[in-house]
């Protein structure tokens, strides 16, 4: 489970769906109280997702209720932990459930908890994965009904640094919505911290050899403002992009460093 696991706790939802669903769809959510129940109603409208995992990152709002009342089984942080971490507890109780059932591991389908009724539009995202034919999905958003106050630095950040570790150029790289086989997910463990996940989780599976797909989808949801509270959400993520591409650089620079320190035999 997520770091800080013993700090996760499983709330009783509805019983598992379908034994021959292949798909999971897992909403990391924190004080989504007013969207989730619409995003949960319409991710289970889904065709294959015989589950959706909603887990509630420490809100301070009754986003868990909801959620549960809308039909998800809920995992609930008693603090706020983090994206990476919400996605990590939320993969991991769909493993324990495909360890229920018996069956074969699911898919994962990562959906941001203010999507609301569009949620259901991110089904193309599973058909690749569910096909065989790519091993991760990525959504790509078309225009928002709302603009956003944001200049675009974190997304050239994290554009920029994917092509530059991978040769590979992403439309939208920071896109939350995503599907993976579990042998994808689990190649791309430890998940990189908090707002980084998404640009380490697509350098990570290219450089091991894994297929990226992008995927129009048709997805509203909230966008960040321009006020400070946007401003300082933004700071947050373009520290956790800049550190997880720190990261890689260093992780690819390493054995370079190790062989400089070998002596030549005599």
């Amino acid at each position: 489970m997520a770091d800080g696991a013993d700090d996760a706790r499983d709330d009783t939802g509805p019983a598992d769906g379908a034994a021959g669903g292949a798909l999971a769809v897992v909403v990391p959510a924190k004080d989504e109280a007013e969207r989730i129940a619409a995003t949960v109603r319409a991710a289970r409208s889904i065709p294959g997702a015989s589950v959706v995992v909603v887990v509630d990152d420490g809100s301070t709002d009754d986003t868990a209720a909801r959620a549960q009342e809308a039909g998800a089984v809920v995992v609930r942080h008693r603090k706020n932990q983090g994206k990476a971490a919400a996605m990590e507890s939320g993969a991991a109780r769909v493993a324990r459930l495909d360890g229920d059932r018996g069956g074969a591991p699911r898919a994962l389908l990562f959906v941001d908890a203010d999507l609301g009724g569009t949620a259901v539009n991110t089904a193309p995202l599973a058909a690749p994965v569910l096909a065989g034919e790519a091993d991760l999905t990525i959504a790509i958003l078309p225009a928002q009904s709302r603009a956003g106050g944001g200049r675009g630095l974190v997304v050239g950040l994290s554009r920029e640094g994917i092509r530059r570790a991978t040769g590979w150029t992403a439309t939208q790289p920071l896109s939350g919505m995503r599907c993976l086989s579990r042998e994808a997910f689990e190649a791309a463990r430890p998940l990189a911290r908090g707002w980084g996940v998404e640009t380490a989780m697509t350098i990570d599976l290219l450089l091991g050899g894994y297929r990226v797909l992008e995927v129009p989808c048709d997805l509203q949801h909230r966008v960040t403002g321009s006020d400070w509270r946007g401003q300082v959400h933004r700071a947050k993520q373009y520290r956790d992009v800049a550190r997880a591409l720190a990261v890689r650089r260093l992780r690819r620079a390493a054995p370079l460093r190790v062989l400089s320190r070998v002596r030549p035999a005599r």
